[in-house]
């Protein structure tokens, strides 16, 4: 985009040189040279953000998935950037939405439900997930608007149907912070828990992703066991004082 306005003004200050009267020959084309030059640097400092963007979400990626930077592909870096640093919950869903998608399940949008953001099954089995995608600056409150949506959904679900959240939390802060911090305070803790409400974040869904694209993990195995309340193998959870994240599956 930059190049093209710089060959438009390029072009407009030899227009102006040939065509122009003598005392604006000299101006017009000066005044050409500058804007160019100052969309030259506007140009090198995108540039330079974007390498410095990169930099730190590899960095980053690398700490959860024990991988080196360099194993993480190009176009990847806009999907994890969606779901781990998202600029809003409509982005998140759709990165979520993209990344199921990916992985095999089935998955749409509510439908007969008003209180998902989308639905998710797998394959030839009766499983299906209502499910609530959120970020949160913090911890998730209880005042979440999603916490009453979660609700609602519990009311209206059929039998075999079961709730789990995919929740951004801390999101402006860089992943080795946020596995320091809880993801959930102690009043949405017990809501889940009462309700048998499975939560994964949304950095953790990453670290699925990879693996299960890798080979490494059963991914359908693994939502079956989320589904059944059945114990997570710590092995894919990662312990506590690890840089894995959390997965949070309420008893």
């Amino acid at each position: 985009m930059f190049g093209i306005f710089q060959l438009l003004i390029a072009i407009f200050a030899i227009y102006s040189a040939l065509k122009f009267p003598e005392d604006l020959r000299l101006f017009i084309p000066l005044g050409c040279l500058i804007g160019m030059l100052i969309l030259s640097r506007i140009e090198r400092r995108k540039s330079d953000k974007k390498t410095a963007r990169k930099i730190f979400l590899q960095s980053e990626i690398a700490k959860v998935s024990r991988k080196e930077s360099t194993a993480i592909k190009d176009q990847d870096f806009s999907t994890i950037e969606s779901l781990v640093w998202p600029k809003s919950e409509l982005l998140l869903i759709d990165t979520v939405h993209s990344i199921f998608k990916d992985l095999g399940f089935k998955i749409s949008t509510g439908m007969n439900y008003q209180s998902v953001d989308r639905i998710l099954r797998i394959p030839e089995t009766q499983i299906i997930f209502g499910v609530q995608i959120l970020m949160s600056e913090g911890e998730v409150e209880g005042n979440h608007p999603k916490i009453s949506r979660a609700l609602e959904f519990e009311k209206e679900k059929k039998e075999k149907e079961k709730s789990l959240i995919i929740a951004c939390t801390h999101s402006s802060l860089p992943l080795s912070e946020r596995s320091k911090l809880k993801n959930l305070s102690k009043e949405v803790s017990a809501f889940f828990t009462r309700h048998h409400i499975s939560v994964i974040t949304t950095h953790h869904l990453y670290d699925l992703w990879q693996k299960a694209k890798g080979g490494e993990i059963d991914i359908f195995d693994f939502f079956e066991k989320i589904y059944s309340h059945t114990d997570v193998p710590s092995s894919l959870t990662g312990a506590k004082n690890s840089q894995s994240p959390l997965f949070d599956i309420p008893a």
